[in-house]
């Protein structure tokens, strides 16, 4: 799977949510503002050398991360049979993908998912030839694309519990500080990460057989090599990426909503947002 973001993508990403207008952008990557504008659109350099350590250091990105991700990096795919009862679910539609994931116990059958996506069907079928029971759906924010398939998903299992931090949710179905959700021997926890989305919040799934790495779901707060955009607030967004999801252990398995699974120690070593 590639990045979410190609270089392009990240380079007009920072620079719009830095305020960083076009003009300056070429000016310090030596190019016209039209090579600068192909070069957001599409991710490749123009004929002659982009200065992007410049360019990097007046958007607020890592001048060598970056250069990485021109350099084609790639998160190394984690091996994921170590979470044996996780499956992640990449759907498609109105020209984009978004991901999801179902988590189960293996003893108990119960299981959980972990936004929808734009096609149930996938889950219900996993649920369905694995012989589990969904008792909840976590929300990672309320985004369209996180949510499309909600409502078949209910209608399929509408005993599920519901968990969000929609303020516009249901008292009941609002995630609780310090909760433990257990789904059979799995735990549960979150942590909020506004920024992109108001409603933003990671959940963190620990206590996996065999001992593996916990499992961050983290919606569009990050991504392999980049990061959601800062909507309601960039400083926020980045803030509460580095507070909440890069203190977790380096092996902790970042799950993404758009692009590769990877990890936190990829992200500290790689990602030019931080």
């Amino acid at each position: 799977m590639q990045l979410e973001d190609h270089l392009g993508d990240i380079i007009r990403k920072a620079r719009a949510m830095s305020g960083i207008a076009a003009a300056a952008a070429a000016g310090a990557a030596g190019l016209a503002e039209d090579e600068l504008a192909a070069l957001e659109e599409t991710g490749q350099f123009a004929l002659r050398k982009v200065n992007l350590a410049a360019l990097a250091r007046l958007i607020g990105l890592h001048p060598q991360k970056l250069e990485g991700i021109a350099g084609g990096w790639l998160p190394a795919p984690p091996a994921l049979s170590r979470w044996r009862e996780l499956r992640v679910f990449t759907t498609a539609g109105e020209g984009l993908t978004v991901n999801c994931y179902l988590v189960w116990d293996e003893a108990t059958r119960e299981a959980a998912s972990f936004d929808t996506g734009l096609d149930a069907q996938p889950v219900l079928a996993c649920l369905t030839e694995n012989g589990l029971v969904l008792r909840h759906v976590f929300i990672t924010h309320s985004h369209w694309d996180h949510v499309e398939a909600l409502p078949k998903i209910r209608a399929a299992w509408p005993k599920a519990r519901l968990h969000s931090s929609s303020k516009t949710a249901p008292v009941e179905q609002r995630n609780k500080p310090e909760e433990i959700v257990q789904v059979g021997g799995l735990r549960v926890t979150y942590r909020e990460t506004p920024g992109h989305a108001e409603d933003g919040v990671t959940y963190l799934i620990g206590n996996w057989q065999d001992d593996a790495p916990h499992a961050a779901v983290v919606g569009d707060a990050i991504f392999a090599g980049s990061m959601g955009r800062g909507n309601p607030s960039y400083d926020l967004a980045r803030q509460k990426v580095r507070e909440q999801i890069l203190t977790l252990p380096p092996d902790t398995l970042i799950c993404p909503g758009h692009g590769p699974c990877t990890t936190v120690r990829e992200e500290k070593e790689h990602n030019p947002f931080f």
